[in-house]
């Protein structure tokens, strides 16, 4: 007998009408760069993985998906991801094809810290104080969580209406700094935001969801203060960055670099930001100019030739790290020990 397609949904569909109830399945994941799978991926455990949308060594800004991708957001129950301000286009793909999944944008989580982006060349020298006034905003209470299922459309429709405006790019230069995954205590906060997320939807399994969330927050404390200390030999000295990426970094920690070579991945400096840039390592005496895994070293050399900068090299995605539950951490690690191993 000759079996059609309609007939084999029918088959599967009273297969599962008659099969005996059981429990919820674990939620199917969709996250968008390493750093938030890593987070994810230590909430879940054993229980599933995440599905990454960017390839690892993708730059975030301005990516166009393949269908493989597209079919990972299709398929999702719920979507982790960083939010607008790093990925308009993400905004957009959920809108379209995971209108039905609960979307949870993590720079709209309350409790976090969220910094502005810098401007210029070169950066006004500051001194991280966490306390004053201005240095940092976090979300108030107040405000909306993400995660209620309706994100989505409320955050597309929001890119929409930017994403046009003269002096928007991809990159949301003249609103909030999306680099939020660098400083540890947000990924602090966002653990357990997580573990809430993924026991709303499989209750079964939320006692270790929020137990795994408590051991990462309890060992992110103290890699913060691990890490703290081994920076504190390097505190003081210049160093200039390929673009400005790790402004939550440097607050978290109380180091500063002295500028960007770009302020976005997707622009190329002009002769007279070079210029700017090539005075500032001269004048202050930088110590290090960091390039970063994606991109080429052409505007570094230009930037450091006649002067006594030598080139390093920082991650700020772990384009170079295993998937997994430590690649967090060992970003964080990898990132202290390139700036120390150069400007030492």
């Amino acid at each position: 007998m000759k079996i059609t397609t309609r007939s084999l949904i029918a088959i599967v569909a009273m297969a599962g009408f008659f099969s005996p109830p059981g429990h919820a399945e674990v939620p199917t994941v969709a996250v968008d760069i390493p750093p938030v799978a890593s987070l994810v991926r230590q909430i879940m455990g054993d229980l599933g993985q995440p599905r990454l949308i960017l390839p690892t060594g993708v730059s975030p800004h301005g990516y166009a998906m393949r269908p493989s991708q597209a079919r990972t957001l299709q398929n999702a129950d719920i979507v982790f991801w960083v939010g607008r301000d790093l990925t308009v286009w993400l905004a957009r793909a959920i809108k379209a094809l995971a209108a039905d999944a609960v979307s949870v944008s993590l720079s709209d989580v309350p409790g976090i810290t969220l910094l502005p982006f810098r401007h210029g060349s070169t950066f006004e020298a500051h001194h991280h104080d966490h306390d004053a006034e201005g240095s940092h905003r976090q979300i108030p209470e107040h405000e909306d969580v993400p995660g209620d299922g309706h994100d989505n459309e409320k955050n597309a429709d929001r890119d929409d209406e930017t994403s046009g405006r003269a002096g928007y790019d991809d990159h949301g230069h003249n609103g909030t700094d999306p680099h939020v995954w660098l400083d540890p205590e947000n990924a602090r906060v966002w653990l357990e935001v997580i573990a809430a997320e993924l026991a709303k939807l499989d209750p079964d399994n939320a006692s270790a969801y929020f137990h795994r969330a408590q051991v990462g927050r309890d060992a992110l404390t103290e890699l913060i203060h691990h890490l703290s200390d081994q920076l504190a030999r390097i505190r003081g000295r210049p160093f200039v960055v390929f673009h400005d990426a790790y402004q939550y970094f440097e607050h978290r920690f109380n180091i500063g670099a002295a500028g960007a070579i770009v302020l976005s991945e997707a622009s190329d400096p002009g002769p007279a930001r070079i210029a700017e840039i090539r005075d500032a390592v001269r004048n202050l005496e930088v110590n290090c100019v960091f390039a970063e895994p994606q991109f080429e070293l052409k505007l570094i050399a230009t930037v450091i030739e006649g002067t006594d900068a030598r080139l390093g090299m920082l991650d700020p995605l772990g384009a170079s790290l295993q998937a997994g539950p430590v690649l967090y951490s060992q970003l964080l690690r990898n990132l202290v020990r390139d700036l120390a191993d150069c400007l030492e």
